[in-house]
């Protein structure tokens, strides 16, 4: 392994000497060059948070999965590390896909899914995937110690295990493909070498509820688990699910030995045009944390003429209020970026746009519902993108604009009760995150402005609107 890893190290070297920057973030997650998607690996042990990611050091596109690496001491500032898994073995020559990491007794410990193609066409029905076993002394080095679980008779697609400890055991949930209907199965083991099959712990009833459910996730959130994953083959339904694939959650209660009962129905986690395979892990104060891949499969990326292609989500805590409804905010972490703050006083827009600045990466504003009876207001980013309130349709929406009309459209979530709406904002070079009162609502999707086209500024159409509480933030780098 140690050729195959020096020559992906290479790769990427000679991508990252050509890469260019106009859409490279400055504060989120991303290769030095090469193609990523799912965040993989994600832990906080010895002192260090990992984070690592299914990436292709060989150019742009996807292809033969390997897992790339950086680390942090603060869950801000991030350092590139080696990569750390290449396909190339019997069981996983295709692709070192998806998984998790886990503290075995403070020996860093990697359970990835290993992937094979069965015919040359790499056709997507004809395959064959395992669990398989990393291990790390030093948190950087890693030795493969091979398969360690295979799926039952009748199944091929059975991959992205995510794996905890509880009740004295081992448990490992994987995402599956049986009879054309998504699963999530649950395995159980005392030494992560082992595992026994334990239950279906959720599936799909029929085609609508999805075909394959991958990167399944299970845990504690306030009183109830939450049961993460993201559902293939679900069909749009108004404004519900209008991605290639969704992300979202089941909530219910789940304890070793019992099933996993539901008591709310599938709910998308975020509303945006990119947002994909989300893994949750502990933070050191126990804070339940979040990164999700900011793409989709099948979009148009620009980055891509650029040597690189995707990103991760900023870092988020996931909470559950006292009436037992998920939020989602940005890790608290991320205060540390800021600049100097920028005030603005409160504003009245009638039919105009008023320009905030530029080089403002993070807003934050109070909405007032109750006196804005402007068709649409909100906030624009250059020519770029509209975050904004349509009075008619009472939706948040967020529309980019592009000149590939594949990259235009919108995507919108109701407007919450109450007569006043809060905002956070982050902007990066082809980014936009909205996180709506306190994490009620979230809304991801990437951007990509002209240079120079990241104008912040409040608009109001056919009517009056009133902005309150405006602060702004220049945000620092997140690479030491």
């Amino acid at each position: 392994m140690k050729k195959s890893l020096a020559q992906a190290e290479h790769a990427v070297e000679i991508l990252r000497a050509q890469r260019q920057d106009d859409y490279y973030p400055r504060f989120h997650l991303a290769a030095q060059a090469g193609w990523i998607n799912d965040p993989n690996g994600l832990i906080y042990i010895n002192g260090v948070y990992h984070a690592f990611y299914q990436h292709h050091p060989y150019d742009e596109n996807w292809g033969p999965m390997h897992w790339a690496h950086a680390t942090s001491h603060d869950l801000v500032h991030w350092q590139h590390q080696p990569i750390a898994l290449v396909p190339g073995d019997d069981y996983d020559r295709d692709g070192c896909f998806s998984g998790c990491a886990v503290d075995d007794n403070g020996v860093l410990t990697l359970i990835y899914t290993g992937h094979i193609w069965l015919d040359k066409s790499a056709d997507d029905d004809q395959v064959r995937e395992v669990q398989c076993l990393a291990v790390s002394h030093d948190g950087v080095n890693f030795v493969k110690q091979g398969p360690v679980l295979a799926p039952p008779a009748g199944i091929q697609h059975f991959r992205d295990p995510k794996v905890w400890r509880t009740a004295g055991s081992w448990w490992m949930v994987v995402g599956a493909k049986e009879n054309g209907l998504g699963q999530v199965r649950l395995y159980r083991s005392s030494d992560l070498r082992d595992w026994q099959f334990e239950r279906i712990i959720a599936q799909a009833q029929n085609t609508a509820q999805g075909y394959m459910w991958e990167c399944p996730d299970l845990f504690p959130l306030g009183e109830q688990q939450m049961l993460l994953f993201s559902p293939q083959g679900l069909a749009a339904q108004g404004y519900r699910n209008r991605n290639r694939f969704q992300s979202g959650y089941l909530l219910g209660h789940w304890q070793p030995g019992q099933n996993f009962t539901i008591n709310q129905p599938f709910c998308e986690l975020d509303a945006g045009h990119d947002f994909y395979a989300p893994q949750t892990f502990t933070a050191a104060d126990g804070r339940r944390m979040l990164f999700a891949w900011m793409d989709m499969w099948e979009s148009a990326m620009p980055c891509k003429a650029h040597g690189w292609a995707g990103a991760l989500t900023l870092p988020r805590e996931l909470t559950l209020d006292a009436q037992g409804k998920v939020l989602m905010n940005p890790a608290r972490e991320l205060s540390a970026l800021r600049g100097e703050q920028q005030q603005f006083a409160t504003l009245q827009c009638h039919n105009q746009q008023h320009i905030l600045g530029d080089n403002l990466h993070e807003l934050t504003l109070t909405v007032d519902l109750a006196t804005s009876e402007a068709e649409r207001y909100g906030v624009a980013i250059g020519q770029a993108a509209r975050v904004y309130i349509d009075n008619q349709a009472h939706r948040l929406v967020l529309e980019r604009f592009s000149s590939d009309p594949s990259l235009c459209g919108c995507r919108s979530v109701p407007l919450p009760e109450g007569d006043t709406l809060t905002l956070q904002i982050f902007v990066d070079r082809s980014s936009l995150e909205v996180f709506v009162n306190q994490g009620e609502a979230c809304l991801t999707s990437r951007i990509y402005p002209a240079d120079g086209d990241r104008q912040l500024s409040l608009f109001a159409e056919a009517g009056s609107a009133q902005f309150a509480d405006i602060q702004a933030w220049e945000l620092a780098t997140i690479w030491s």
